[in-house]
């Protein structure tokens, strides 16, 4: 046999080639080949072309082996090993959760008027380059329907054009319109498609209505929507409703989908945040307010009024104040209510609580007599009376008068009659260098000197009896006043009532704690006999008032500066109390470093304005007697 490399097989010499039965065109006949046949391949044998054939057998069987085991290792691996990990990946790639916006609570005054609300706004934008009209023609259209701000010279028309020319798109052109100026804007120009360059976004604010009467104690909500000042601070807790997440799952065709949404989902509570306040005595208290501090060029002022029964503010006025709807124009001082949060030497007005502390220990009684010299010595330490250089000594006189002519002398004389560890352990339990606990935020504590420094030293003790040398937020003075008024209890100062809902039915009403009892009832009824003669014939007549009974004491004191007290910066101030046969309602005004003036000619008739607004607000009758 021959080997035919054509066949791959071994035939006999001589035989006959197979016939073939189809028609298949065959290759030419190959010419000898030249080389000799030694050098020819070499047939191999059927043996080991047999063990060929089973080694690539087994090889491609392991490689598949192989194969499926690492296929089935990594399957184990997904599914088994990384399956939570990959699970949760998948959830946030096909779930997403969200929580739909939520409008705070409302804000309302105790007679139901809105102090503040959530409503829908838009901000205008303009992109020139899709206008289909020309720059004038849209400007002379928009101009008369928005409330824009011009510079000097310059007309509605022109601002717009103005503003058209600062870029080829996404020019703010007004913000916070209302909806129905959007409404006007989008019938004329937008046509459901920003096509005609206008675009309308719409967004959520709050909004005050009586944008800075109530400020000071409303605060405001930032771009965040989370209250920085105010009860919108401090209250957030109330004034933020609860709503679930909705999770909305992607479809097939890739939309978002929501997933489990309850019936009624949307709906939510008709609660609103009612504050003690009274709208039209706030009016009255800071019209009151800045007449006088725009007559003598004051610095700022606040007004406090308070129902002693309970410790409800009826108003509270801080000037100056802000817009609470535009928070971003105004400094950062501006925010905080310094009537909470800075304290101050009340001076004479504090006279009044010391009466009651040395009345409280027996230490004196109305009629006691001291000798006024209108000036003495404490230590290196001169102390003389306001009206000195006027008056010079009125010699001896009573407690009462003491009072009524605010002797700093006679004061004096009056507290040194207590040891000096008896009358701090009574200032600390009027809670001093304390806070009053009001539900406003950022309240300072008053502060006064350490037990050993007043006890050691008598010029403490000294100032103190005439109200400088220790300092007290306003709001404190008020809580302190108020137990002259409620016969010596200490009741908290708050401005919130609960929340309500839209027939006046209490939802959650503030609790009220038992008022702590610092004085008795006898010492009160005296102390306010006293003060009322302060406003009949002493330094308080500017708040008089035909037919009631009004007591009060004025203020004005030198203001610390430095180490000691300032030459010509003083903080006048008058608290009244009325009506005096049925004593209620705390009216304080504090006037910070006003040109000119005393406490009875600048705070007094701040009081006596407010005290007529009460009257009528109230319905308070005149005294029958």
């Amino acid at each position: 046999m021959s080997y035919d490399p054509r066949f791959d097989r071994y035939r006999a010499p001589n035989s006959k080639r197979p016939k073939q039965q189809d028609d298949r065109i065959r290759s030419p006949k190959p010419k000898k080949s030249s080389v000799s046949a030694t050098t020819s391949r070499p047939p191999r044998p059927p043996m080991e072309r047999l063990k060929l054939s089973k080694f690539r057998l087994w090889a491609v069987w392991a490689l598949l082996m192989l194969s499926g085991l690492g296929l089935a290792v990594n399957l184990f691996y997904l599914q088994v090993t990384r399956a939570p990990a990959l699970q949760k990946q998948a959830q946030q790639q096909q779930t997403l959760k969200t929580k739909p916006f939520v409008p705070r609570r409302p804000i309302i005054d105790r007679t139901g008027n809105v102090l503040a609300i959530d409503r829908q706004v838009y901000t205008l934008y303009a992109h020139p380059k899709l206008f289909k009209q020309t720059k004038a023609e849209i400007a002379a259209s928009l101009a008369p329907m928005l409330p824009l701000k011009t510079s000097a010279g310059n007309t509605a028309e022109t601002e717009l054009l103005q503003k058209f020319d600062l870029a080829e798109s996404g020019i703010t052109i007004a913000d916070s319109l209302a909806q129905e100026v959007a409404d006007r804007v989008g019938r004329m120009f937008i046509k459901n498609s920003p096509v005609d360059g206008l675009e309308l976004v719409r967004q959520q604010q709050r909004f005050y209505p009586q944008q800075e009467l109530v400020a000071d104690v409303l605060g405001y909500v930032d771009g965040d929507r989370k209250g920085q000042a105010g009860v919108e601070y401090s209250q957030q807790n109330l004034l933020e409703r609860s709503m679930p997440s909705i999770q909305f799952s992607k479809s097939i065709n890739g939309n978002w989908l929501p997933d489990r949404l309850a019936a009624g989902f949307v709906q939510f509570d008709d609660l609103k945040l009612q504050l003690t306040i009274d709208s039209r005595l706030q009016r009255a208290a800071r019209i009151a307010l800045k007449d006088k501090m725009k007559e003598h060029g004051a610095k700022r002022g606040t007004v406090i009024v308070m129902d002693a029964r309970n410790g409800e503010l009826l108003s509270m006025v801080a000037e100056p104040s802000y817009d609470p709807n535009k928070y971003f124009n105004f400094g950062l001082e501006r925010y905080k209510n310094w009537a909470v949060t800075d304290v101050y030497e009340p001076g004479s007005t504090f006279k009044a609580i010391n009466l009651a502390i040395a009345l409280e220990a027996g230490a004196v009684k109305p009629n006691t007599v001291f000798n006024d010299e209108g000036r003495i010595n404490v230590g290196v330490w001169p102390i003389q009376n306001s009206d000195y250089k006027q008056v010079g000594p009125r010699g001896p006189s009573t407690v009462t008068e003491i009072l009524k002519h605010s002797s700093n002398v006679g004061m004096v004389h009056i507290m040194r009659t207590m040891k000096s560890s008896v009358y701090y352990q009574a200032l600390e339990k009027l809670g001093l260098g304390q806070s009053a606990g009001t539900d406003l935020p950022f309240e300072v504590t008053s502060q006064l000197k350490d037990r050993e420094q007043f006890i050691n030293s008598p010029v403490e003790a000294a100032t103190t009896a005439f109200g400088q040398g220790f300092s007290i937020t306003p709001i404190q003075l008020v809580q302190l006043n108020g137990a002259l008024a409620n016969g010596g209890k200490l009741v908290t100062p708050h401005v919130v009532r609960g929340l309500f809902n839209r027939e006046g039915e209490a939802y959650w009403k503030l609790p009220r704690s038992v008022g702590k009892q610092v004085f008795s009832p006898k010492t009160t009824k005296q102390v306010l006999e006293m003060m009322e003669t302060v406003v009949d014939g002493g330094t308080g007549k500017a708040a008089q008032i035909s037919g009631y009974r009004i007591a009060g004491k004025t203020g004005t004191a030198q203001k610390a500066s430095g180490g000691g007290y300032s030459d010509n910066a003083i903080i006048t101030s008058f608290v009244g109390i009325m009506p005096v046969e049925a004593p209620r309602y705390v009216v304080l005004a504090v006037v910070d470093e006003p040109k000119g003036g005393s406490g009875g000619t600048i705070a007094a008739p701040i009081v006596e304005s407010v005290m007529e607004a009460l009257i009528s607000i109230e319905k308070i009758p005149p005294n029958q007697k």
